[in-house]
Order: C-alpha cells, then structure tokens, then sequence
C-alpha cells in the first residue's frame, strides 16, 4: 500500500519558507557525506546474489523469537518449532520489502530530484539517488532469498496481505490535517532508517543460520549503516523548517510513527503460530501471554532510544503537545 505524498504546493511552500527561515551558512554547510566510496563499497556494485546452500539448521535465531519461551511452544514437537521459526524470517522479509519499497524509496526518490520541499545541499540529494539504488537492492535479494527458502522448506509463508506498519500509516495520513499532509512520509523514513534493529546486527553472527541468510541480513547491515548517518542528518534540516504550528501539529504523530515500525505486528504472529501447527485456543493463549502492552511498550522504549535521541537534539521534545505525547505513548517518563 503506497502512501500519497504532499502535493506540490505544499513542498513549495515548506521549501519557501526553510529558504526565508534557516541561516543560509547551516544550508550550505560543509554535508559530510558517507557515500564517498559507494562505488566500491555498496552492496549493489560489489556484493554477489545470496543463494541458500545445504547448511543451516535453524532459518531464525530462536532468542529473537519471544513466542518460543511460551510453555506451549517449549512442549511442543521440534518440527512445531523450527517451522515457527521459517514463518519468522518470512516475516522480517516481507516486512523489509515492504518498507523499502512503499516507504524508503518514495521519500528518496523524492530527494534526489528536489520534490521533497527541502532546500538541502546538492550533496545530500546525489546520496539520496545511492539509497534509492539500495533499497531497491535490498527489496530485490530480499525476495529472492524468501523465494529461496520456500523453495528449499516446502513452507509457503502465512501473511497477511496488507503488514500492519503500512495501515497504520495510512491511518495516521489521513488523520493528519491537510496543510502538514506528506510530512508523515519523511518522518517515518527518518525514524525507520535511524532505528538499529538487533535483527541486523545478530542474524549474521548466528551460525545456526544458512549461510545465504546470513550473508543477505550482513550486506543488508552495510548499507544501512550509511542510511543511518543520511537520515540522522536530515531531520536537522527538516525540524528547522517546519513552522511552530507544523511542529505542534506533527510532533504527536511521531511516538505512533516508531510504533508503527517497532510493534510486533500482531497478525502476522498469529497467522504463523497457526500455520506451524498451533490449535486456535493455544494461538490465542501464546499471544495473549506474550504480547503484553507492558513488554510491548519496554521493547519498543528500548529499541526507539537511538531515535529520540535524534528528535531530542533537533528541539522536537521542546513542544508541550509533543512532549505530552511521547509521554503518554510511554517512551519517555
């Protein structure tokens, strides 16, 4: 599901006034760019395709999987559980295709041709024209690898048609008032690409793990590590410009937009304890014990501290509405 972006005016309109309102020296200052050696480094032009080999026992790092520490799955046969675990990674690689494709790209894409209502260094557009062919990368081998595994299982993955994260946005895009319309896009790519999920750091070490998994989720890691520093940088162009009512009127919308990317999407999770063999009272029972609002919102607190971070230091948390919101979403105490 693609989200509409801002009209035209609109990003007229904040790139006038972020030309009017912010120093011309911060604009033009020094952009210290981390795509200086793409061409030898990114993925895309060095990395081989993926393929999954013979090796690995497991498709999922089990610690990474709440659900199997529920007494029900503990008792249950192994292949109840190693088949949880496929649905695991059929998850995360729809959930990462999704996300570059109907909500990385277009804010980039967006950049890089100076349709973003920003008035950014030259720069910071050419780089934005490097993380479009990353994530294109990273949407295509993603799919190659889950095509891979279903080949290699027999499994077919058990989804729901439309990932949580992406309804959820619509909601908050239709809810937002029509003037800020379109900043909901930018500010969820900047707290999806600031986000450091373990998932990246952890899945490559695991050497449970075929091979062709692991080295997808490192070349993954790469880049993002780049993506990272662009976006972190780019919310300190972005806060500046918005006017003090954008910022009251957008500012509340950002505690939803993290949950949004970090919340365990609950479908999903049902839909595959289903299919790996649970009966409907024990699916019921797992996620009712497991996904509590108290531990749902502590791992969310945690895995958002980089990003608050970011929004704390561009004044975002200045804001009464703002602040109250971050507050009662339980981000912050």
């Amino acid at each position: 599901m693609a989200l509409q972006f801002a009209s035209t005016a609109n990003r007229t309109v904040l790139a006038r006034r972020q030309r009017n309102r912010l120093d011309q020296a911060f604009v033009e200052a020094d952009y210290r760019s981390r795509f200086r050696t793409w061409e030898r480094v990114a993925t895309v032009r060095n990395s081989p395709v993926r393929v999954l080999d013979g090796d690995g026992e497991l498709f999922f790092s089990p610690e990474l999987v709440p659900a199997l520490a529920h007494p029900i799955l503990r008792a249950a046969r192994p292949q109840v559980r190693e088949t949880l675990l496929v649905h695991r990674l059929y998850e995360y690689l729809k959930f990462t295709i999704d996300l570059e494709q109907s909500a990385v790209i277009p804010v980039t894409g967006h950049i890089s041709r100076g349709m973003s209502g920003l008035d950014l260094p030259e720069p910071m557009r050419m780089d934005a024209f490097k993380i479009v062919t990353d994530e294109a990368w990273h949407a295509q081998f993603t799919y190659e690898i889950l095509r891979d595994v279903r080949t290699r299982t027999g499994i077919a993955p058990a989804l729901p048609d439309t990932p949580t994260f992406t309804a959820e946005l619509a909601r908050i895009h239709e809810e937002l008032p029509s003037e800020i319309r379109g900043l909901d896009e930018m500010l969820f790519a900047i707290v999806s690409e600031t986000l450091i999920s373990s998932i990246l750091d952890e899945l490559p070490r695991d050497e449970r793990l075929p091979e062709g998994v692991r080295e997808m989720v490192a070349d993954h890691a790469v880049d993002e590590a780049k993506h990272h520093s662009y976006f972190s940088t780019l919310l300190r162009h972005l806060w500046p410009a918005m006017t003090r009512r954008e910022r009251e009127l957008a500012g509340p919308y950002i505690p939803r937009l993290i949950f949004a990317f970090l919340e365990p999407d609950y479908e999903s999770a049902a839909l595959g304890l289903r299919a790996s063999g649970l009966a409907g009272h024990e699916v019921e029972e797992v996620m009712t014990d497991v996904y509590t609002r108290e531990k749902t919102v502590d791992d969310v607190r945690r895995g958002a501290a980089p990003t608050l971070q970011y929004f704390i230091e561009a004044g975002a948390l200045e804001h009464g509405a703002t602040l109250e919101a971050f507050q009662e979403s339980g981000l912050i105490a």
